[in-house]
C-alpha cells in the first residue's frame, strides 16, 4: 500500500531525514521520500505487517504534526 501524508514542522533537510529515519525503523516499510518542500511524506509499506496509523504515530513521536 502506498499513503501520501501531510508532515507540519519540518523546517530543514535535518527534520526530514528524521521523519524518514523514523519511519524507517518500523517493520514492513519498504520505501519512504519527505518532500521537505511540500511537507508531504510518502510511504511504501506492508499493510499485513504496519498500519498507517502506527507510521502516523511514529512521526509523532520524532517530534512532528501529521495530517492526511
Amino acid at each position: 500500500m502506498k499513503e501520501t501524508f501531510t508532515v507540519n514542522r519540518m523546517t530543514c533537510k535535518h527534520c526530514a531525514a528524521r521523519v524518514e529515519e523514523g519511519i524507517n525503523t518500523l517493520e514492513g516499510i519498504q520505501k519512504v521520500k519527505v518532500n521537505l518542500k511540500k511537507n508531504q511524506a510518502t510511504v511504501k509499506f506492508d499493510e499485513s505487517t504496519v498500519d498507517l496509523e502506527t507510521i502516523k504515530n511514529k512521526v509523532k513521536e520524532t517530534g512532528y504534526e501529521v495530517e492526511v
